[in-house]
């Protein structure tokens, strides 16, 4: 089963010794209860379910069937080879079939599956799935751009790099005239993503 808080806290206090610090100094005493706390945070997504809240809230679309989009979705995750943020932006895009959805419930979806461990290449296509599977449009298109920091941090130590990801389903990829018109409308954001 689940290990218990007080055992993640202990896991806390044996990772700060073999770092070669004493988790009993003054400054470290309430760390392992605030890094257990941030775990709790982080990975909230776990305990959500993306599918269920995108089929709670999709709408009929009384006819509409132009295409929408949306930008610069904001996102924070940790990857799961040393959980290191991942900070970037996600852009979504779809044409709706018969149904569509609120656009906070995409940004939502978003959130759900990067506050789990991940790598970038699974959450755009767990995102770009998720929305295929619920809202059966004709189409969707999902790119991703962002930092991981563990490039920036250890290892190669590459400041500014950017990683840019990229599922496209549907008349996303079979039609370059719609995958055109959804790279044109997200623009070029990776100038603005945060770092």
């Amino acid at each position: 089963g689940r290990p218990t808080r007080e055992e993640a806290e202990q896991a806390v206090r044996v990772l700060l010794r073999w770092a070669g610090d004493d988790p009993e100094r003054e400054g470290l005493l309430d760390t392992p209860k605030r890094v257990a706390r941030a775990y709790e945070e982080y990975f909230v997504g776990y305990g959500q379910d993306p599918y269920a809240i995108l089929r709670r809230t999709f709408e009929e679309t009384n006819g509409y069937d132009e295409m929408v989009v949306l930008r610069d979705i904001d996102f924070r995750s940790h990857c799961e080879h040393h959980v290191a943020p991942i900070v970037g932006r996600a852009h979504i895009g779809y044409l709706p079939d018969h149904r569509v959805i609120g656009i906070s419930k995409l940004a939502r979806v978003v959130d759900v599956f990067a506050r789990r461990l991940q790598i970038q290449e699974k959450l755009t296509a767990e995102i770009a799935d998720s929305i295929e599977s619920v809202l059966q449009p004709r189409g969707v298109g999902v790119v991703i751009e962002a930092a991981h920091h563990c490039m920036t941090t250890r290892g190669v130590s590459k400041e500014g790099v950017l990683m840019v990801t990229s599922r496209m389903l549907g008349a996303f990829r079979t039609d370059p005239k719609t995958r055109r018109e959804f790279l044109s409308m997200i623009g070029n954001p990776a100038a603005s993503v945060p770092r």
